[in-house]
């Protein structure tokens, strides 16, 4: 069965017409123990000098139908597809475990319908800001349906590797490498956003391919080579001066609560060049890298 989408044919898998192959192993037996009785018959009969023509056709006839029957023998083993085919058409596919029989000149082609496990290569790329950084996942996928993994794209391993290296950069130049404002989604803070994409872009990609991905993760992320001594100090910088802001603004509101405590205890009452004098001197202690000295002022701040 076959359906119309975007200009092309698709396949949809459907279950095949096959038989149980214990059954027919036991008919084959019987088909074989025939031919060998009638061959008996036909010794005994040339023995004794009587027409043994009937007896000859009749071993030769069930000998073809026990080779025949034996030709159409298969295994499929737990999580295996085996799809069947007659001189090119597709005939369904037979996922049921154990010893199947089909007619001889039925084509079986088995797949593997367990999960595989593929590490893509790193593959560099340019994020969202433009910076060239190296990239590489890890991704968890399976066949789903065995008709268009078979008929509808040529080599469907093969397919799954390319798509996994264009899904990925993709995705990799959707976001920036890092943020430290932590304003937007960035591939090294957001991995579980970023894994979400990375799975879902796979999945319309793969879906021509009757393949599904359960599972896709960055298992690589860093800045080329011939920047990364160059970011790595841009983000030593931004490190240092965001800790910085956040410092500067811890220090006013602790001032600040500072001169709102003096003044409601009424312990000193301060004007607005004490006040300065005062702000000035906690910046210090609070901001500074080294331990504040204290300077004992034996007069006042006017003399």
């Amino acid at each position: 069965m076959t359906v119309e989408l975007k200009g092309m044919n698709v396949s949809r898998e459907r279950a095949a017409e096959t038989f149980n192959g214990y059954v027919m192993l036991l008919v084959a037996l019987v088909l074989s123990a025939l031919a060998a009785w009638r061959f008996v018959l036909f010794v005994r009969l040339v023995d004794t000098n009587q027409p043994a023509g009937f007896e000859v056709a009749g071993a030769l006839i069930l000998l073809f139908l026990a080779v025949l029957a034996m030709a159409g023998f298969y295994m499929i083993q737990p999580n295996q597809a085996a799809v069947i085919t007659l001189f090119g058409a597709y005939k369904g596919t037979d996922r049921t475990e154990g010893l199947r029989w089909v007619w001889p000149w039925m084509m079986r082609k088995k797949l593997s319908a367990r999960a595989h496990n593929v590490h893509s290569d790193r593959v560099k790329i340019n994020d969202l800001k433009g910076n060239p950084i190296d990239i590489a996942c890890n991704v968890v996928w399976r066949v789903a349906d065995t008709a268009q993994a078979v008929f509808d794209v040529d080599d469907y391993k093969q397919f799954v590797e390319i798509q996994i290296e264009a899904g990925l950069r993709t995705v990799g130049a959707r976001h920036p490498y890092d943020d430290l404002e932590e304003e937007e989604v960035t591939l090294r803070g957001s991995p579980d956003v970023v894994n979400g994409e990375l799975q879902t872009e796979l999945n319309e990609r793969l879906h021509v391919a009757g393949i599904v991905v359960d599972e896709a993760g960055l298992t690589h992320l860093a800045y080329a080579a011939e920047i990364a001594g160059a970011m790595l100090r841009r983000q030593q910088a931004e490190a240092v001066i965001a800790a910085r802001a956040k410092l500067v603004m811890g220090a006013v509101s602790m001032v600040e609560m500072a001169l709102q405590k003096l003044s409601a205890d009424g312990i000193v009452e301060l004007d607005d060049e004490r006040k300065a004098t005062m702000v000035s001197n906690l910046m210090v202690v609070l901001c500074g890298e080294r331990e504040a000295q204290p300077v004992v002022n034996a007069g006042t701040l006017y003399q």
